[in-house]
């Protein structure tokens, strides 16, 4: 709405000369003063942004003037300003109604019935002031958008072609008359529209690009390049329109054409190379998901990259794409590459430490949290990377570090993404409390997660595990062990927890038959540690010489605990 300019009080009249006239009483200037005063005082504390104080002063006025306009519209004012928009339109109203052609208490009546989605109302009032003198047609406009309010489409486009005719052509009501005619389906009278700014600034083809933008939207490729041919001849060299032309041949499947235009783009040697990676990224986001559209915006990515080696967001670029083509090795080298190149941006940080952990390369996993952490130190993801890469090289003591440190600062997470990350620190911070022997820590950090992720499987087993190693609430390990191979009812690593629990509780014979279908879920490819279980259950059952067996077999998948070569050669169990 138009912002609201406070009329002055209005003048008394002038005095006539002393000779004519009798004196001004002095009681009747002496109340003339308090009113002054009041009002004074009562604007002091809007432009103090007092309402409240400043209604005070109002109020005091209507009570020694009940017909002050002014003293209602600042009334009315100072309510509004305080939210209490019922309360205002009563002295809005009578302020309007003492002065009809006062334009001020017409627009805050107006806004005030807006508020109140009374449209209606709202609309005979800007009606009445737009009829009152052809300098108030700016409030066209606003009577416009109310009646967009009130589903008038029509009527808002009627008001704008007003508003056009007495003021002229007007960038903005033309960009909303467009927005009107395009949810109409109206899509010719939207392009006349386009054609007027055209019109207007003949020689400006940002206004021929954004044609052409409209009419491909609306799937009219073939006249937005006749839009587009008309901006290149104004300037030859506009890469929007090479990448929009080379869209439209694209969905042609002339490819050849296509890539003439971007070729044009890419070979300016006028452009930078930050700025070709963004017009690719332009046509990669305009384009399908078809095999060949990837494969040829891959081909150009590749192309810039090579062409730009030191170019930061060029490497950027080709390693997006590598990801979406689940070439996720080449494209961890790239984030490296960019990241050595750049190191401000965080995005490329963060792809880069996903990657790292996705393909296992805790060692790159290390260094790179590192680096990030050196420019990024109050990032908590940042962290967490570092206290995972800590926890798989065993450095216990620097896991806890980082992973507390990414936990108080995840502490206000309110993201369900970020509230997950939370989850995964917690357990981590587990298995590295478990590995310092802080078993109270540890308990209380599964716990935590336990208690807003009941099912978390990592947690379930890890927990479970190291209860057991311990000979420590086995009710509890045997209750979430029983529940994970509930759920993964062939996970050998799973049934392999679950039976070392029954194990540790003297279940030997239940035990055994966990571990056997460990082993068959998976035959080739079990682990020492399975096998070197399954042999001390065998022993504990009597059956001495097939745990040996599989003790052996247990050596020769690389298991090597410390009492493995002990029980092999001496054919008894150590633990």
């Amino acid at each position: 709405m138009a912002s609201l300019v406070l009329t002055p009080v209005q003048a008394q009249n002038p005095a006539p000369p002393l000779s004519l006239t009798a004196p001004v009483p002095v009681d009747e200037t002496r109340a003339r003063l308090e009113e002054e005063t009041l009002f004074a005082d009562g604007m002091k504390f809007m432009m103090t942004d007092e309402p409240t104080k400043a209604l005070a002063q109002f109020e005091k006025l209507l009570q020694k003037k009940p017909n002050n306009a002014a003293a209602r519209y600042a009334a009315a004012q100072a309510l509004m300003k305080t939210g209490k928009v019922v309360e205002a339109i009563p002295y809005a109203l009578k302020a309007y109604e003492a002065e009809k052609t006062n334009k001020y208490y017409n627009l805050l009546l107006a806004e005030l019935y807006v508020k109140q989605k009374r449209y209606a109302e709202a609309e005979r009032l800007y009606e009445d002031l737009l009829k009152q003198s052809t300098e108030n047609m700016e409030y066209g406009v606003e009577l416009a958008a109310i009646y967009l309010f009130d589903e008038k489409p029509d009527k808002a486009l009627e008001t704008y072609n007003r508003v056009e005719k007495a003021l002229g052509l007007n960038e903005e009501i033309t960009r909303q008359k467009q927005r009107i005619y395009l949810k109409q389906n109206k899509i010719d009278k939207a392009v006349e529209e386009a054609e007027k700014l055209v019109a207007y600034e003949p020689g400006d083809p940002d206004y021929l690009l954004e044609g052409a933008e409209l009419l491909m939207a609306n799937d009219r490729d073939d006249q937005a390049i006749g839009w587009l041919e008309r901006a290149l001849k104004l300037s030859p060299e506009l890469p929007q329109a090479h990448v929009l032309l080379a869209e439209i041949y694209r969905k042609k499947g002339d490819m050849t054409r296509a890539r003439k235009e971007l070729d044009f783009v890419f070979a300016n040697p006028n452009l930078e190379a930050g700025l070709k990676a963004r017009i690719l990224s332009s046509y990669v986001g305009l384009s399908d998901n078809s095999a060949n559209a990837q494969q040829d915006a891959l081909k150009l990515a590749q192309e810039l990259a090579k062409a730009h080696p030191n170019d930061a967001r060029s490497q950027l670029m080709l390693a997006d794409l590598l990801v979406q083509q689940g070439k996720k090795a080449e494209a961890r080298d790239l984030y490296a590459k960019a990241a050595q190149l750049d190191g401000s941006t965080y995005e490329i940080w963060g792809a880069l430490l996903q990657l790292d952990g996705e393909l296992n390369q805790v060692d790159s996993l290390l260094v790179h949290s590192q680096k990030a952490l050196e420019l990024f130190p109050n990032q908590g993801l940042f962290w967490y990377s570092n206290g995972t890469a800590n926890l798989y090289k065993r450095k216990y003591p620097e896991a806890v570090e980082s992973l507390e440190e990414s936990r108080k600062l995840l502490a206000n997470a309110t993201t369900a993404e970020l509230e997950s990350l939370m989850k995964a620190v917690n357990a981590q911070l587990g298995d590295a409390y478990n590995g310092i022997g802080d078993h109270a820590k540890s308990d209380e950090a599964y716990e935590l997660v336990l208690k807003d992720d009941p099912r978390n499987e990592h947690v379930l087993n890890n927990y479970s595990y190291f209860l057991s190693l311990r000979k420590d609430k086995l009710d509890r390990a045997l209750t979430m062990s029983t529940m994970l191979v509930e759920r993964n009812p062939n996970s050998p690593t799973y049934l392999d927890t679950h039976a070392w629990v029954l194990y540790v509780r003297k279940e030997y014979a239940k035990a055994r038959t966990f571990l056997e279908k460990a082993v068959a879920a998976d035959p080739n490819g079990v682990s020492g540690t399975i096998l070197e279980h399954y042999g001390d259950v065998l022993f504990q059952l009597g059956e001495k010489d097939k745990a040996v067996e599989q003790w052996k077999k247990a050596k020769q998948k690389g298991e090597n605990s410390q009492q493995l070569d002990k029980k092999i050669a001496s054919g008894k169990l150590y633990e």
